[in-house]
């Protein structure tokens, strides 16, 4: 997996985004049985029962300087690991980690 930024959002539908904080690593993994999107990847925190967001994957939400899902979705097999670099407007900008 190459270095770059992701956007992930929908936290609020989740936890919400009080449970991120800068520095902190989040698992990414594909949800192969997302009927909406052939291409999701979801956020998920460790010690943390599901989910606590996705990858942005729409020119309406990919925050500019970041790739979208399907911009890394074939770039990792089932999963990878992420740090969060910056926490704005709802959304959290986190680094891709190189494995």
């Amino acid at each position: 997996m190459q270095n770059g930024y992701i956007t992930i959002v929908g936290a609020e539908r989740y936890f919400g985004m009080g449970i991120f904080k800068v520095g902190q690593e989040l698992l990414l993994r594909k949800d192969y049985d997302n009927r909406f999107d052939g291409e999701a990847v979801e956020a998920v925190l460790e010690g943390v029962d599901g989910i606590v967001g996705y990858v942005a994957n729409s020119c309406h939400t990919v925050a500019r300087g970041t790739q979208s899902a399907g911009r890394i979705y074939d770039k990792f097999r089932d999963s990878c690991r992420c740090r969060v670099s910056f926490i704005v407007n709802g959304s959290v900008i986190a680094g891709l980690i190189s494995e």
